[in-house]
């Protein structure tokens, strides 16, 4: 009896044991450096428009130089509506707007220099870009940010203390004239030849402490505190380090800026910014990467790129490469003179938006039943099937000991599906470093994908589809315990058939082009064989520049340049025509704007064609790479008719 007796104790404290819940566990601590709520905002809009348009949209230049006539800007069909709709077409929910480019050249009437738009035709100088733009993002719907060239090159007192007033009264005006603003954007290019007043002289600025960018920014922050500050170095938002439209892979959230070889502190401008492109695995700072790019070659519009407008399906690849790896996307649409978009722009747009909402419109992994490795504690706040509701906040968690872990996915049926989506919780940090998905195909698991990071969102783009009922995803290795919000899967819609395409019309087979031997790289008709010479050695052996004889005479109406990507870019040059290779006629003198973090095929346009056999290619001035010395990069040259 007394070993019944015990024996029945001993189950019924077995029962209520195995009965009772886990006592409910408290959330993980954060891990790393952690987001601002503005960041967490910002991050959640995951791509918005850029809008290049000034003065230079009637130059057709890049940069001006800050000695145009105001009185050239005068877009007469201008409507900020209809700009506002070609970016709500593609899903975009944000427009930052260059109110003031590098040539000074202000779009609202400041109070601060002449040279702004009430000095313009348009609206007899009534008018206001910048509002006009403000009200329409409200109207649409989407968010409205400023673009503020921190470089001036009309302005006189650019490089003396006077000029940060200015620059700093100017943000002023932006900030608590035109309502909300969610981000304030700001470049490297400072510093450099200009107008300057009239002065026509070239000023080198201290780019870490001319602009007292601690002071700056602190203003900025009062006046608009939940908007997001972009540069180099942020402090909310980093430059990708390209504006090709990829970041790279990884591209970690944080990251930890360093100085460039010109300065003992980094700055926008004045820091390596290739090292952006990654970021900084337990980078010092929450410093999450925008990837900026334009729908044309240029930032501008230009007549002349009315064939190379990126389609739809080309937009596709630089949105997996930019929002799929946990960036923001940052597309720029420029209007033409006229103040519209350009109805290719705007076709590639709203096909672009039909193929992100049609890739989205079913989620495969809705309804699936979930099982897990681990999970931390019994409540729901940290249970596996968190990782479908959407939301990108709840997660499955698992102890703090527990940094690996695995999720299998049942789906409802058999689904076929080429994307998956996978997004850690950002306000614990980013804690996971190495991933893997696999799906149950033939009684075993395939690896179809697996990574470093992932961030706020990390999309997988798989070669071709897939079919399957059974999915598993694999935390391999995580810096602190697993917080996962994420796991969802769908289908990319079959490409476009668009006419949007890269034209060939007018380019000149180089076909017999000659030129001095160490330099025939620069016309070889292949873009992976270049020349790349010290400027000592460039010195020596182009002593009047690269000299190219065609072996006939060509209708010219344009050069174009290529750059090397790694070393000596050419930012200003002077390119010249013969009949006999004697007698020289210099036809374009100019710079090559932004080539360094935009180094793509650069078109020279004539005023008007002219005919020779001969050209020449003369460098003016050259940018190096970090700790490289001067040199000369071409990798080809050529010549449309």
């Amino acid at each position: 009896m007394r070993i019944l007796f015990f024996s029945a104790i001993a189950a019924f404290i077995f029962i209520c044991c195995a009965c009772t819940p886990k006592e409910p566990q408290s959330p993980p601590s954060g891990y790393g450096a952690l987001p601002s709520p503005q960041q967490i905002e910002w991050q959640q809009m995951d791509m918005y428009a850029f809008v290049h348009f000034t003065i230079n949209t009637f130059t057709n230049k890049e940069w001006g130089y800050g000695d145009e006539d105001p009185a050239l800007f005068n877009p007469t069909e201008f409507n900020a509506d209809s700009i506002v709709a070609a970016a709500k077409s593609a899903g975009l929910t944000g427009l930052i707007l260059t109110c003031k480019h590098h040539d000074g050249f202000c779009l609202w009437p400041t109070k601060t220099t002449t040279h702004n738009i009430s000095k313009s035709k348009w609206k007899d100088g009534k008018g206001d870009l910048v509002k006009e733009f403000s009200e329409a993002c409200k109207r649409g719907g989407i968010r409205f940010g400023v673009y503020l060239s921190p470089w001036d090159r009309n302005n006189a007192k650019y490089g003396e203390p006077e000029y940060l007033e200015i620059y700093r009264a100017q943000m002023n005006e932006l900030l608590t004239q035109y309502g909300p603003v969610f981000e304030i954007w700001h470049d490297g290019a400072n510093g450099g030849d200009g107008y300057y007043g009239g002065s026509r002289k070239t000023i080198k600025i201290d780019r870490s402490t001319y602009y007292k960018w601690t002071e700056t920014w602190g203003l900025e922050k009062k006046l608009q505190p939940q908007a997001v500050i972009m540069s180099d170095i942020g402090p909310d938002v980093r430059w990708v380090g390209t504006e090709t439209g990829f970041s790279g892979d990884p591209c970690w959230e944080t990251f930890t800026p360093e100085s460039d070889k010109d300065s003992s502190e980094p700055a926008p401008g004045q820091v390596q910014y290739w090292k952006s492109l990654n970021g900084t695995r337990n980078g010092r700072y929450w410093l999450p990467a925008e990837t900026n790019f334009s729908i044309r070659p240029g930032w501008f519009y230009h007549t002349s790129e009315d064939d190379k407008v990126k389609s739809s399906n080309e937009l596709m690849n630089h949105y997996f490469a930019s929002i799929g790896h946990g960036t923001t996307m940052l597309l720029n649409i420029p209007p033409t003179p006229n103040g519209l978009v350009h109805p290719t722009d705007q076709a590639s747009l709203a096909g672009f938006g039909r193929l992100i909402k049609e890739m989205y419109a079913v989620n495969y992994a809705e309804g699936a039943t979930i099982t897990t490795s681990s999970v931390r504690g019994a409540t729901k706040d940290y249970a596996p099937e968190n990782v479908l509701d959407n939301n990108p906040f709840t997660y499955w968690g698992t102890e703090d000991t527990v940094t690996t872990g695995e999720l299998t996915l049942t789906l409802k049926a058999l689904s076929t599906f080429s994307v998956f989506r996978l997004r850690e919780n950002i306000k614990l940090g980013q804690r996971i470093d190495d991933w893997a998905v696999d799906i149950w195909e033939n009684n075993q698991w395939k690896e179809v994908g697996k990574g470093s990071a992932i961030g706020y969102c990390r999309l997988v783009r798989l070669t071709q589809p897939v079919t399957t009922q059974k999915v598993r995803v694999r935390i391999t290795k995580s810096a602190a315990s697993i917080c996962l919000s994420d796991v969802a899967l769908f289908k990319e819609p079959a490409p476009l058939a668009e006419a949007v395409g890269k034209s060939q019309k007018g380019i000149v087979d180089k076909k017999g082009w000659t030129t001095e031997v160490k330099l025939s790289a620069a016309i070889d008709k292949n873009d992976q064989t270049n020349v790349n010479l010290s400027m000592d050695e460039w010195k020596k052996i182009a002593t009047q520049g690269l000299v190219v004889d065609m072996k006939k005479r060509v209708k010219i109406s344009a050069f174009t340049y290529l750059p090397v990507r790694d070393n000596g870019y050419v930012d200003k040059f002077n390119f010249y025509t013969s009949q006999d290779g004697k007698r020289w006629d210099l036809q374009k003198a100019g710079e090559f704007s932004n080539i360094k973090a935009n180094p793509i095929s650069q078109r020279v346009d004539l005023e008007k064609p002219v005919s020779a056999r001969y050209f020449r290619f003369e460098p003016l001035h050259v940018i190096t790479s970090f700790n490289q010395k001067e040199a000369v990069g071409i990798a080809e040259l050529g010549v449309i008719e």
